[in-house]
């Protein structure tokens, strides 16, 4: 069986089948750089970064774009409140944001383009937009006319009338629609640039769409990021790709779900969450990287300190149990490198229904059993093959297993440590330990 995946745009699970062969183009929204990231952001970044390490696992050729939102209303107010330049919000932003992909074991997108590099772009779209007729000018204001486009809605399923309910900018008196969104804004304060409009900036849905087209030329596999921007965002950059492009951007929308904070939306304002800078060591972000991939991804989950604590423990028996495999190989100079196939068949037929995450942890708890019992019976080769399987699977959800080969000094105390052990001598052999504790060994 194949990858199936749950397409947004359908509403149905699909058969992944790449546009161009072998080749995957997935393009994810980014963060909007005035502020810190906290752990609700986060959780994108970690499945969207699992996702392009399954599709390289299984043998695609993936390039992943996600973008940096370097012009907003929310960058420019930040600024003027703290007397900043925005390029200094932005900047440490960013360089923040980074930081934060690296710490949560994620591998920084093979593209990141940022709003501002795109001006000119962008400043081209909108005019042809206007000039076919799919947008207007009001007193330097650009819009787009929702109502030209046939289907506007089919992301996120509603009809006209539920679309001017959840309509969350303002109603403005220049509109001719309610729905109608701004692809120009004029400004006076704050960065802006000049246009055949005037002075202003871009709309934010514009900018994804603009940056996606020029970077890959076309429609692209996989356009992805939280529910929450299914609409408008994701809503707008489709009705604009469809006028001017005549598709909707992606072959597959993937959206995931929010991660409410003990039972409330995640909110600056509410003050319920926690920074990704909060979580202070690599054993807790990786159990926190393990929590959100083991959840299922399309719902919204309850973060809770005793759900937090019971995969730090999760994490933690993962962990112990390929580094303890890992010495028994190296103290009997074993390096068998094959993996388990019928676990290795189990995990991918688990992944491809749509990311089956829980099944796999399932199947992960039963290698650590399997282990624990051969490495008991010091049965090298299961160990060995089981130990393989259990890092291959790891490495896909991006959760580093690390083992430093020993010395030869570092043997040698080992097993004085393991004699010690068995004649009794229990005070050599709790000074061995000391040492090969304080080491990492043990």
């Amino acid at each position: 069986m194949g990858l199936k995946i749950y397409n947004s745009l359908s509403n149905k699970l699909e058969d992944f089948i790449p546009i161009n062969g072998n080749k995957v183009n997935m393009y994810v929204c980014g963060p909007t750089v005035y502020n810190y990231i906290h752990i609700g952001n986060a959780r994108p970044v970690i499945f969207f970064d699992m996702l392009k390490r399954y599709l390289v696992f299984l043998g695609y050729d993936v390039t992943y774009a996600s973008n940096i939102t370097d012009v907003d209303d929310k960058i420019i107010k930040f600024a003027i409140k703290n007397n900043i330049t925005e390029k200094e919000v932005t900047e440490k932003y960013t360089e923040a944001f980074i930081k934060n992909v690296k710490d949560l074991g994620s591998q920084i997108p093979d593209i990141m383009p940022k709003a501002t590099e795109y001006i000119p772009q962008m400043i081209d779209f909108i005019k042809q937009l206007n000039d076919k007729g799919y947008a207007y000018e009001v007193d330097g204001d650009v819009y787009f006319r929702v109502k030209k486009v046939a289907d506007y809605g089919i992301l996120s399923n509603q009809v006209s009338e539920d679309l001017n309910s959840g309509v969350r900018i303002d109603v403005s008196s220049k509109k001719e629609d309610p729905q109608d969104f701004n692809l120009w804004k004029k400004t006076e304060e704050g960065i802006k640039w000049e246009s055949p409009f005037g002075a202003g900036r871009p709309g934010w849905h514009t900018e994804c769409v603009v940056m996606n087209n020029d970077i890959f030329k076309g429609e692209i596999d996989i356009h992805g990021g939280g529910m929450d921007l299914k609409f408008p965002h994701h809503e707008n950059e489709i009705a604009q790709a469809n006028a001017l492009y005549n598709h909707h951007l992606s072959k597959y929308w993937m959206h995931v779900g929010r991660l409410d904070m003990n039972g409330e939306k995640m909110s600056k304002s509410l003050g319920n969450l926690i920074l990704v800078n909060d979580i202070e060591d690599e054993d807790k972000l990786m159990a926190f990287r393990l929590l959100i991939i083991s959840c299922p991804y399309r719902s919204n989950f309850n973060f809770t300190d005793e759900l937090f604590s019971q995969f730090e423990k999760e994490y933690l028996k993962i962990k112990r149990t390929y580094k303890q495999a890992m010495l028994l190989l190296d103290i009997n100079g074993l390096k068998n490198e094959l993996a388990d196939k019928s676990d290795i068949e189990m995990f991918k037929e688990y992944m491809n229904q749509d990311f089956n995450t829980q099944n796999v942890m399932s199947l992960v708890n039963k290698i650590i059993k399997e282990m624990n019992v051969a490495m008991r019976n010091t049965d090298l080769n299961l160990v060995a093959m089981k130990n393989n399987t259990l890092k291959i699977i790891m490495d896909v959800f991006g959760i580093p297993l690390k083992y430093t080969s020993l010395s030869i000094e570092d043997k040698v105390q080992y097993l004085d440590w393991e004699t010690a052990k068995k004649e009794k001598n229990f005070e050599k052999a709790d000074s061995l330990r000391n040492i090969l504790v304080e080491k990492g060994i043990l």
